[in-house]
């Protein structure tokens, strides 16, 4: 295929996946492109790609400094841009001896915050000043949304020096009140985990890292909250409770204790989402779980007694702005924003939301 086809072919895809209002494009021999709008995926109107246009596709955006790490480690992230349409980050990958890759548009402008539909309260978390601020949610929930919606007011709404490091960068800001860094995971700096420490050398008032994904950058974010930091970052975990347990379990045994203590001085937030489907059907709302330190929660993780957590959430709701996820998804179906059947869909405890629906009361 000659090189001006390839970029033709790249532009029409993404193109259309912008058109269609979709969040994410998969690429795989033997299939059609295939778009992920409103959380489902839709395949496109078109031929099914061989393996061979599916590389040639993917390699005229992949960096030529990439394509040695992902033909040894056989996966690798990057970004490109598209003119006009935004920029994507894409995970290529191996599958079966074969070359797939997972887009998804990341567009130009940072979010407003306001305009994202979730709770008060984490627009008044984005402003805190230290503390480790986590959110969480399953792969396309809109977790690095959400966080760049508390990074651009920031922006917009303090002085501070904000370092972000990232693998990929994904939104790209301007500054406005704030000082931006950002710094990339292979062409900024070579390891994540030393960046985390030299941040605290590079006099920030808010450190950024794009994901928690393993034990030693937990223990760095930890190190870097416990200095005075505001550190916001994200995690695949479902809820307030599995985070705490994914954070502490990462760690070896003869740790954990110490951890406990550790997390509960320095764990601010926890804004675990999901994105529910509308009763007009038309896009998604996010439904939030908030978590936010208090010193009874503080008690439940040093004494390893997370099993109260939600009933914390549920009686702290008035002075800390707590909110389980059966109480974010009562509210959207009080305000008529998505129907009762969604939201029993989406709840971890279907039973105690069907409960409320019907008036009724569970007993102790």
């Amino acid at each position: 295929m000659a090189q001006s086809s390839v970029r033709i072919t790249m532009r029409y895809l993404v193109k259309a996946l912008v058109k269609y209002g979709a969040s994410d494009m998969h690429l795989k021999s033997g299939r059609p492109p295939l778009y992920r709008v409103n959380g489902k995926l839709i395949p496109a109107k078109m031929p099914e790609f061989s393996s061979e246009l599916v590389k040639d596709v993917v390699w005229d955006v992949l960096p030529p400094c990439l394509i040695s790490e992902f033909e040894s480690r056989r996966q690798t992230d990057f970004s490109f841009v598209m003119r006009d349409l935004g920029r994507f980050r894409c995970n290529l990958y191996f599958q079966q001896g074969q070359i797939s890759a997972a887009i998804r548009l990341i567009p130009f402008e940072a979010p407003d915050l306001e305009t994202l539909g979730l709770p008060a309260m984490v627009t008044e978390l984005a402003l805190k000043t230290k503390g480790l601020l986590l959110v969480t949610g399953a792969t396309g929930c809109g977790k690095s949304t959400t966080l760049a919606g508390m990074i651009e007011h920031i922006n917009r709404n303090c002085h501070v020096h904000i370092l972000t490091i990232e693998n990929p960068i994904e939104f790209v800001y301007s500054d406005k009140k704030a000082l931006i860094s950002q710094r990339e995971v292979g062409s900024d700096v070579t390891d994540i985990n030393q960046a985390i420490y030299a941040a605290m050398r590079q006099d920030p008032d808010i450190i950024v890292i794009g994901e928690l994904r393993d034990y030693k950058t937990i223990q760095a974010a930890l190190t870097a909250a416990e200095t005075g930091h505001l550190v916001m970052s994200t995690l695949h975990t479902n809820d307030a409770k599995s985070t705490i347990d994914r954070i502490i379990d990462v760690f070896p045994s003869e740790s954990k204790n110490q951890v406990r203590i550790q997390l509960a001085s320095t764990l601010l937030a926890v804004v675990a989402q999901q994105l529910v489907l509308r009763a007009d059907k038309k896009s998604r709302v996010p439904a939030c779980e908030i978590l936010v330190r208090s010193p009874a929660v503080e008690d439940c993780i040093r004494q390893n007694e997370l099993s109260r957590i939600i009933d914390l959430m549920a009686a702290s709701n008035d002075y800390y702005h707590m909110q389980t996820m059966n109480m974010s998804l009562e509210r959207l179906v009080s305000l008529e924003i998505i129907t009762q059947e969604e939201a029993l869909a989406a709840s971890d405890s279907p039973g105690d939301l069907k409960l409320k629906f019907s008036g009724m009361v569970r007993e102790p």
